[in-house]
């Protein structure tokens, strides 16, 4: 079971987050298309994936929610998700989404003419829809609103994975990376309530969590302080605690300011 709701949930601005996921989507297309085929060839950090599987894989974040909203919406339903509990939910689809890359990859050797028809199907759907059209996603039903949510983290951890790949630097639309650093921060809080160690992602989040002693005014006695990007890199899985923190990238003081237990959130 995923951890419960907070009561006082963070709230997005639909509209904001819509042209958040295209423009990071755009700024992906853009550098793929001009990637070569020695490029496209090399591999990622993502197991077996080369980089023109990744760049097949950042389309999903975009047609899955088309997909979904050309489906019924669920009657009498509820939603099942909230954006915190979605990081615990991937683990279980690792495999299908491996297969699904592959089988996508190889259905579409036209990499930017993929990327115009999903940006385009993307529009066509999700403009009209409402944010509080019910989707039934594969990991549980959820609000439009709140799934799309969830697409800055696919868009930002994959443009990082592919700047990391070839050594191209893909610009991250800030408020792509804002909604993305807030939801990985607001997950912590969820998966360890409590309010003795602050962690802090400036400029965009600031979270307590971890049962003990609340701090209340003042200095707190747990500080956890890092970028927006390697917080992310510490959430999904691809930065370990311990490196990062050899590396300077963290900042942590207190005897409870260690989050190595509870990293990464997505499996």
């Amino acid at each position: 079971m995923p951890p419960t709701t907070r009561k006082r949930a963070r709230r997005y601005d639909p509209d904001r987050t819509r042209t958040a996921v295209l423009a990071q989507f755009a700024q992906v297309g853009r550098a793929v298309a001009g990637l070569t085929a020695d490029q496209l060839a090399l591999p990622t950090r993502l197991g077996d994936w080369t980089v023109r599987e990744l760049a097949v894989h950042i389309t999903a974040a975009l047609s899955a929610v088309s997909r979904n909203l050309e489906l019924p919406e669920p009657r009498g339903a509820k939603p099942e998700l909230t954006p915190v509990q979605w990081p615990f939910s991937m683990a279980v689809r690792a495999g299908q989404i491996d297969e699904d890359t592959h089988a996508l990859a190889a259905a579409h050797p036209d990499l930017p003419a993929l990327y115009e028809e999903v940006a385009a199907r993307f529009e066509a759907v999700v403009v009209p829809a409402g944010p509080e059209r019910l989707l039934s996603t594969r990991t549980g039903s959820m609000r439009l609103g709140d799934y799309l949510v969830t697409r800055t983290v696919e868009l930002v951890a994959h443009t990082d994975d592919l700047n990391a790949a070839t050594g191209l630097d893909i610009p991250y639309d800030r408020q792509a990376l804002a909604a993305a650093t807030r939801l990985l921060a607001d997950a912590l809080a969820e998966r360890a309530a409590g309010g003795s160690v602050e962690v802090r992602v400036p400029p965009f989040a600031v979270v307590q969590c971890i049962g003990g002693p609340q701090h209340t005014r003042g200095t707190p006695p747990n500080v956890v302080e890092t970028d927006p990007l390697t917080w992310i890199r510490l959430a999904t899985g691809r930065a370990g605690w311990a490196d990062e923190r050899e590396a300077a990238r963290i900042s942590a003081s207190g005897e409870r300011a260690d989050l190595s237990g509870l990293l990464p959130l997505m499996g």
